[in-house]
């Protein structure tokens, strides 16, 4: 007779075939009823803010407070981000269709690192999610501070892509509000058997709403995509190109530094990771092809999301890759 208690389990050994279903159910979806489809936009900001609080509900306030002491590997982070990838982007920059709308959504998409469901992945692939927990507004604040600069050197006219609304509502809503009412469940769960036993419950839905979140996110866009997709296809190489440098540079960077396999699968995800979740409203928000622009950040969504699901299941299955194996120097 199964076992229900062990649902939860199972459902993680399978996450990797799951995920993969939950993109080519949302594809087919929003091909079959694009109109249908469109409208599941509204549901992927709060179903993204749901898998985020039963992420965070799984690191302790003690354990985040710690990791933002680890100045090198905040420093590292920072640096892969916000000078590795620059670099990589200017050197991909010329393979981008010349229609500028696309530039400008291309650009701005590679140019931000993702700030909510980088934890996720990197989770699932074995990486520190404290340490890249505690990176996230870092990260958010710098790309509103650099993006804008990198955007003015490579397109000539950056600072007026940028507007650091989207930014803080998506700080607000991804980041701060499932931050504190996981420390809220936690408080709770700490003080009352019913507090843990709830928390329990809702830490065995991580899988099931990654899967809501991938078919919800791919359902709303490919009916965008379909309709501009001509246009819009010679993105996919580049997207494809970045994900796979990003991953060796990553990879680089932790075994030069003698990360532990924890600290640079981190790294590794917060370099190929791009926050196009957030980056999707200033693309729709620009004065002159918003529309293709958005569909180009949308596109990298599509390509991401494979990419990501492809590099849990390598570094699941690799044990940590040969480069990222544990050493003496643990960092």
């Amino acid at each position: 007779m199964p076992d229900t208690v062990n649902v939860p389990e199972r459902l993680e050994q399978h996450q990797v075939a799951l995920y993969l279903l939950a993109i080519g159910a949302g594809l087919a979806f929003g091909l079959t009823v694009p109109s249908a489809a469109e409208s599941m936009d509204v549901a992927v900001t709060p179903l993204l803010a749901a898998l985020l609080y039963v992420t965070f509900l799984q690191v302790r306030a003690t354990d985040l407070v710690a990791s933002l002491r680890d100045r090198k590997f905040l420093s590292v982070v920072l640096a892969v981000n916000f000078v590795c990838v620059p670099l990589v982007v200017a050197a991909l920059s010329p393979l981008l269709p010349a229609d500028d709308a696309i530039r400008v959504g291309a650009l701005l998409v590679l140019l931000c690192p993702c700030v909510d469901y980088v934890v996720v992945f990197a989770g699932l692939a074995g990486g520190d999610r404290q340490r890249l927990l505690a990176a996230t507004p870092l990260l958010l604040l710098a790309q509103m501070l650099v993006v804008p600069v990198y955007l003015t050197l490579l397109l000539g006219d950056g600072r007026d892509v940028i507007d650091p609304e989207p930014f803080l509502l998506a700080f607000a809503v991804l980041i701060a509000l499932p931050l504190a009412s996981a420390w809220i469940t936690q408080a709770w769960a700490a003080r009352s058997d019913v507090g843990r036993r709830a928390g329990d419950v809702v830490s065995t839905t991580m899988v099931p709403l990654m899967m809501a979140v991938l078919f919800a996110a791919v359902g709303s866009q490919v009916p965008r995509i379909d309709s501009r997709f001509d246009d819009i296809a010679g993105v996919v190489p580049v997207y494809a190109l970045f994900l796979a440098v990003m991953t060796i540079v990553g990879l680089g960077v932790a075994r030069a530094l003698r990360f532990s396999a924890e600290s640079g699968t981190a790294v590794v995800f917060s370099g190929v990771t791009r926050n196009s979740l957030v980056v999707l409203p200033l693309a729709l928000a620009l004065p002159v092809g918003a529309e293709l622009a958005a569909a180009t950040v949308i596109t990298q969504t599509l390509v991401e999301l494979i990419g990501m699901v492809i590099l849990v299941w390598v570094f699941t299955r690799a044990v940590r890759l040969r480069g990222l194996r544990p050493s003496r120097r643990r960092a």
